[in-house]
Order: C-alpha cells, then sequence, then structure tokens
C-alpha cells in the first residue's frame, strides 16, 4: 500500500508538470484574445433575457463564498434557443477556455470572461498537496492573509505561478488563511499603472485597471491598492485609506 501511495503521488506529480508545460508561446495572454463578435453575441442575449424576464439575469446560482469575479456565471441553459441560437466557440460549456460571467449585476450589466487555464493550473497544484498527505503548511507571511506555499514540503522545485492572461508574466500563487489560493497581480498592475494619467487615491481596488481595456477578470485575486509611491500593494497593506 505504501508503494501505491508513491506511485499514486509521482503520477500526479507528472501531471502537473504537464499542464505546467501546456502554455506554448500562442496560448500565452495576449495571444489569446476573445474572439469580440462571440462577446457582443452573449451581452446582447442577455440584454435581450433581461428585458423580456422583468430585470432578470440569466445566472447561475452560486452563494457568497464565490468572490466578485466568480460569483456570476452566465446560465447559457436560460439563453438558448429563444436568445441565443448557439454557444460561443470560446465557452466552457462548448470545450472552449472561458467561463462567461456577468458583473455589475445591479446596475450595468456586463459579459466578462473568466481564463480557465489559470484554473486548471490552480487544480493541479490543490491535487499534488492533498496527494502529499501532508497538512497544510503555509509558508512566509506575504501580507495579512496571504501567506507563500511551503513548496519544498510538497515536492514543488520553483514556487507555483500561474499564466498572466494579459502578459507574458508569470504570476505567484500564494494561499489564504481559508486554505484558499490566491494570485498575486501585482505585476500586471505595475504596467498598468504606468498606463494610467490618473490614479486613484490609496485604498481603492486598482484590479479594474486589469480590465479596463479587455473582458478577462483577474479571478481568484484579493483586492490590490496603490501605495504613496503608486506601487501596487495588497490593499490590507495600506493602513490610512
Amino acid at each position: 500500500m505504501h508503494n501505491y501511495k508513491k506511485i499514486t503521488f509521482l503520477i500526479l506529480c507528472c501531471t502537473l508538470l504537464l499542464s505546467a508545460c501546456a502554455f506554448p508561446d500562442k496560448e500565452k495572454g495576449e495571444n489569446q484574445v476573445p474572439a469580440k463578435d462571440q462577446l457582443t453575441m452573449v451581452q446582447t442575449a442577455v440584454d435581450e433575457y433581461q428585458k423580456a424576464s422583468n430585470g432578470l439575469l440569466p445566472l447561475k446560482e452560486r452563494d457568497d463564498s464565490y468572490s466578485i469575479y466568480l460569483k456570476h456565471p452566465v446560465d447559457f441553459n436560460k439563453l438558448k434557443p429563444k436568445f441565443l441560437s448557439q454557444l460561443p466557440g470560446n465557452a466552457f460549456e462548448n470545450g472552449g477556455i472561458y467561463q462567461y460571467v456577468i458583473m455589475d449585476v445591479d446596475k450595468d450589466p456586463k459579459v466578462h470572461l473568466i481564463d480557465l487555464r489559470t484554473s486548471e493550473v490552480l487544480k493541479d497544484i490543490r491535487i499534488r498537496i492533498d496527494a502529499s498527505g501532508e497538512p497544510l503548511q503555509l509558508g512566509k507571511k506575504v501580507a495579512p492573509n496571504v501567506y507563500e506555499i511551503d513548496y519544498k514540503k510538497y515536492g514543488f522545485k520553483k514556487k507555483p505561478t500561474v499564466p498572466s492572461p494579459y502578459s507574458n508574466e508569470r504570476l505567484p500563487v500564494y494561499m489564504n488563511g481559508g486554505n484558499d489560493f490566491v494570485i498575486d497581480y501585482r505585476l500586471d498592475l505595475a504596467k498598468a499603472i504606468k498606463k494610467e494619467k490618473s490614479l486613484p487615491k490609496p485604498g481603492t481596488d486598482i484590479r479594474y485597471l486589469l480590465y479596463k481595456e479587455t473582458p478577462i477578470l483577474p479571478a481568484y485575486s484579493p483586492e490590490f491598492t496603490i501605495n504613496s509611491k503608486n506601487e501596487p500593494v495588497f490593499k490590507s497593506k495600506v493602513k490610512k485609506y
């Protein structure tokens, strides 16, 4: 039985390595711009559904445990065939890499996307941690309620990262005290800040800068803001808002 566990763990490790290699250059964030016509098609269908349903939206039910970016996925079963003749080719429900979600559901509902390739990498990391049979071990504290993963304990050769949906960057993966993964988008946010002519005040959640010009949302992210030097930091690190 002991040898069986070892073999199982090795298989899972190989699976993780294969997943990490599954993002060739042609599949990196900036080369996977979602087709605008598909996004427009779904947005139109959502708008028409809302008008015909007295303000209701075609959403899947999710509780408050989900983050703002993951909480309101589009329920395509409510849209087809009356409002949508076919599913977009890049939708998860059609074998694609994007989960369609709706933001600002109470004010101005807009369709956005979650890049599920990131989710797959996180899933592989979770499998590897669980397969080790070791109790969860958090590493160095990065920010309040944000910790490094003790990667050596679980057999990782280097700190876990995920490919950015916005750039060529590899983004660090941390954990919070609730055993949830969080992705550090500060590398992408630093680039976004440099493009801004006027910046929000410290304490303001600046994640919106990442999806101002793209429909892709920063999934699995804690809140970020800027400090007095206009550098992106975890929001909890800014004491005076």
